[in-house]
């Protein structure tokens, strides 16, 4: 692990720094295949670890309860002019911590404890924060959920049953509709959503958590300036630090704005928001359309690689970032967990998934969710998402023999070796 990377830590705490040297080796030698991660530029590590996490600034810039926030206040500033400029918005908050506090602060600012949510189910790929019974979401809101379509032998089922949404919304008359997803592999269009928010009197909120850099690069709809509010995270395609950020029009500014500080959060983190504003800069440049439009590329030959190899593709194919496997059709009794753990142990990182109408719990699912974001970070392109395949293949059809997953692990880092995220760090 390179000094740059660990800092004082080498000397003052070993333990920590073997840690962290561990974690970057990892991710260096083994594929990166969950779709809601990626590879950071070292500006925004670097923005991360900056001297701002010295500083408590509650409030907003201009209107602190403490001294000293004169450059919290420029750089909070800075990164909310330039997620604007990149989206096109009137009003951005960049304090949430998460994307799922984002969430929840729109629904704290904008409804009232009991009031009715339209959202998509987590078990047909929505997201926890869309009302499931675990999460204070569903605890503190009545959601009603929709979902998508049947699966069809032409492959042009699975989508999200718009119809459905249509008459949910009409009957239950709910205060906020949310489009989005966390597992659906296709462009979510936000003009009917919000038609029916209108026909109904409803707000209509966008969860872009994981298109926000597809949006940014100019590949999927911008939901901003169609919806009335518009939350993400900045982690995921759009390439930044581990947050979340809340855009809307100036309507609903200043009840966003009470929700995150004080109604959900203390002190911002100022050194996280320091990396939002180099994220969102670097998300502007010209180079970063040719990233999302490889995101693209590299995830259907991914998929059609994986088709060849005898795996059912949820929805049938893809639109943006994601493939979502129906791993049934290649083995019947292979579920998710054990596809992940045999998986990892060959050096191939993604995550379990359900996938609708899933007969298996959530901890052990028949599906997978892959995505292409963190690899194309990295340069792979076409050809090795193609190979990417035929290594998953050879893994899952031998689960149980770890001579051939140490042998696929090998060829995982060699192929990595060539295509190291942080090529500078020694």
């Amino acid at each position: 692990m390179s000094v740059e990377m660990t800092g004082p830590l080498l000397s003052s705490d070993p333990e920590v720094a073997r840690i962290l040297g561990d974690e970057l080796d990892r991710q260096r030698t083994t594929l990166q295949l969950i779709a809601s991660e990626n590879f950071t530029s070292p500006s925004v590590i670097a923005a991360t670890a900056s001297v701002l996490t010295n500083k408590y600034s509650e409030g907003y810039p201009g209107r602190r309860y403490y001294g000293g926030n004169i450059f919290a206040d420029e750089v909070e500033d800075l990164a909310r002019e330039r997620v604007k400029a990149l989206f096109g918005a009137e009003h951005a908050n960049v304090q949430p911590h998460a994307g799922a506090s984002a969430n929840l602060a729109v629904y704290l600012g904008l409804a009232e404890a009991g009031d009715t949510i339209l959202a998509m189910r987590l078990d047909q790929g929505g997201h926890l924060t869309h009302g499931s019974p675990v999460s204070i979401t569903g605890k503190t809101y009545r959601f009603v959920s929709y979902g998508v379509t049947p699966a069809n032998e032409e492959g042009t089922g699975e989508r999200i049953d718009l119809d459905l949404v249509r008459d949910l919304a009409r009957r239950e008359r709910p205060r906020i509709i949310v489009a989005g997803t966390t597992a659906y592999a296709r462009i979510i269009d936000p003009k009917p959503y919000r038609e029916i928010a209108d026909e109904v009197g409803a707000i209509f909120m966008f969860d872009a958590a994981h298109p926000a850099g597809l949006i940014a690069g100019g590949v999927h709809p911008n939901p901003v300036g169609v919806a009335d509010v518009v939350t993400f995270t900045t982690h995921k395609t759009l390439r930044g630090p581990r947050g979340g950020a809340i855009l809307c029009n100036q309507e609903h500014a200043k009840a966003i704005d009470g929700a995150i500080f004080p109604g959900l959060q203390g002190g911002p983190l100022e050194h996280v928001i320091a990396a939002k504003a180099v994220a969102f800069r670097e998300a502007s440049q010209p180079e970063f359309r040719d990233y999302a439009q490889r995101v693209l590329e590299n995830a259907r030959a991914l998929a059609d690689a994986l088709s060849k190899e005898g795996f059912r593709l949820v929805t049938g194919g893809t639109e943006n970032h994601q493939v979502i496997l129906d791993l049934r059709s290649f083995d019947e009794g292979l579920t998710g967990k054990v596809a992940q753990e045999a998986l990892d142990r060959a050096g191939i990182t993604c995550n379990r998934n359900q996938i609708p109408d899933d007969p298996r719990s959530p901890f052990v699912t028949s599906g997978l969710r892959l995505g292409t974001p963190a690899e194309t970070t990295a340069g792979m392109g076409v050809n090795e998402m193609a190979t990417i395949a035929k290594l998953m293949g050879r893994v899952l059809r031998n689960v149980e023999d770890e001579g051939e997953l140490a042998r696929v692990r090998e060829e995982v880092r060699g192929l990595c070796q060539a295509f190291d995220p942080y090529p500078d760090t020694k």
